[in-house]
């Protein structure tokens, strides 16, 4: 849903124009936005997204203490902003000071989020994981095979080729 890397400017009270194909994508102003701390990063999940998110949590462990962390660390932060009529999200001060972010910004599609970088940061992160994508094989095929069209509903079942 959201790709690419934007440079854009925080205005003085905390707004953050969004891409015009994000906001397209989010829908009309008014459109529920919910803002979390990820990665060193402000993400900008979309109504359907975040619930969708939060359906996840909600189906881990619950007494996992590396879940309730992670549930606890997402849900804490978070708050919800709104799309204004000029495609501008708020981003919350305490967000901001959390991800380093003053008056420029990198807006990052990283497909079901948005991603709002400070600019040191999001050129930290790519040096960074441009160095640990070469030193990893990863176990991916491409491209990927065909699903298979049936499947067996049980462990007796054999499916047809």
């Amino acid at each position: 849903m959201f790709k690419g890397s934007y440079p854009y400017k925080i205005d003085a009270k905390g707004r953050l124009p969004l891409p015009p194909a994000f906001r397209k994508a989010l829908g009309p102003p008014g459109s529920l936005l919910v803002a979390t701390r990820l990665d060193g990063c402000v993400a900008l999940y979309g109504e359907s997204d975040w619930q969708r998110l939060e359906t996840q949590l909600r189906r881990l462990p619950a007494f996992s203490k590396q879940a309730k962390a992670l549930t606890r660390h997402l849900a804490s932060q978070a708050s919800d902003c709104a799309l204004d009529s000029q495609g501008r999200v708020l981003i919350p001060p305490a967000l901001r000071a959390l991800a380093g972010l003053k008056r420029d910004a990198i807006v990052v599609g990283a497909l079901d989020r948005i991603e709002v970088w400070a600019p040191e940061t999001w050129s930290d992160f790519l040096r960074d994981s441009e160095r640990l994508l070469e030193d990893v094989t990863l176990d991916v095929s491409w491209p990927l095979p065909e699903r298979s069209k049936t499947t067996p509903s049980d462990p007796g079942s054999t499916a047809e080729p």
